[in-house]
């Protein structure tokens, strides 16, 4: 995945989930993510330069009817649009936030899979804080979402659902199991570069629930 909280269609800028049981999520989460002599989260899970990467909220009536699922916050273009265009293919509108004068301002849906996925416009580079002093190698800790990958069992249209609803374009990725080849899919964003995967279930990919999972980098991974 390219660089985090990059203003572009197509890119995640965080994920979220709201839980029966917070304190001991967020106990979990929290253990978890912050090893390493350098952890790249905080205790209260904003990442090392303090900006809200995942949000665990408690389950409130509010969000009752959500699926406890960790919901990529993916940028498109026109919110109104993109919950049309999944309506239109077979998805699910679970929640439709809209100003005062009813404009769409964000959205969490269901593909046909069951997989359910936030989305916002794409956000103004003003409301990115600066990193002052952070190296601009790629390889350094940066406390975002490394990845996030989609394994169902008919990735091609699964893959053309995104690529409607979302803006992304598909690349090719070969597979191969037990002699027979096939592609898996890597999801560019609007400027060429990867936001996402999404799999056939099958070979390594094989019993993976078809929901959205997100790679987070960590200190020490044996930590």
């Amino acid at each position: 995945m390219s660089a985090p909280f990059v203003p572009r269609v197509g890119g995640i800028l965080s994920a979220d989930i709201a839980v029966p049981e917070h304190e001991r999520e967020a106990r979990f989460y929290s253990r978890v993510l912050s090893t390493g002599e350098n952890p790249l989260w905080r205790e209260d899970l904003m990442n090392n330069r303090g900006l809200p990467v995942i949000g665990l909220g408690p389950r409130s009536s509010e969000y009752e009817n959500l699926p406890l699922q960790w919901m990529p916050h993916i940028q498109v273009a026109d919110v109104a649009a993109s919950v049309e265009r999944t309506l239109e293919l077979g998805g699910i509108e679970l929640m439709h936030g809209k100003d005062d004068d009813g404009e769409s301002q964000w959205a969490v849906l269901l593909d046909p899979n069951g997989a359910a996925f936030g989305i916002i416009p794409v956000v103004s580079g003003d409301a990115i804080p600066p990193t002052e002093g952070e190296s601009s190698d790629a390889a350094a800790p940066v406390g975002g979402i490394s990845w996030l990958d989609l394994t169902v069992s008919d990735a091609s249209a699964t893959c053309d659902f995104y690529q409607e609803v979302v803006g992304w374009s598909a690349l090719d990725v070969e597979m191969e199991d037990g002699g027979e080849r096939y592609a898996d899919y890597n999801m560019l964003g609007e400027d060429g570069n990867p936001a996402a995967g999404v799999r056939h279930a099958r070979g390594v990919n094989l019993g993976l629930p078809p929901i959205w999972i997100l790679h987070l980098p960590v200190g020490d991974l044996s930590e």
